[in-house]
């Protein structure tokens, strides 16, 4: 865990070209994992990652 990169919610939204209330959404419901840090959160970037892979849909 010493490695890991902790993104913002803005960076992760970023990444996702999603709003930032789309990943509070995510993290809320419990589908993306996220640390509290005082009054913010922070997402490992390979749980980022691994929720895009599976959330891959195959249109067609």
């Amino acid at each position: 865990m010493s490695d890991a990169k902790f993104l913002t919610v803005a960076e992760v939204a970023a990444m996702m070209r999603v709003s930032k209330m789309t990943v509070y959404r995510l993290v809320h419901n419990g589908d993306l994992p996220a640390v509290r840090v005082g009054r913010s959160f922070r997402v490992v970037e390979d749980d980022v990652n691994d929720y895009l892979r599976n959330s891959f849909y195959n249109a067609g």
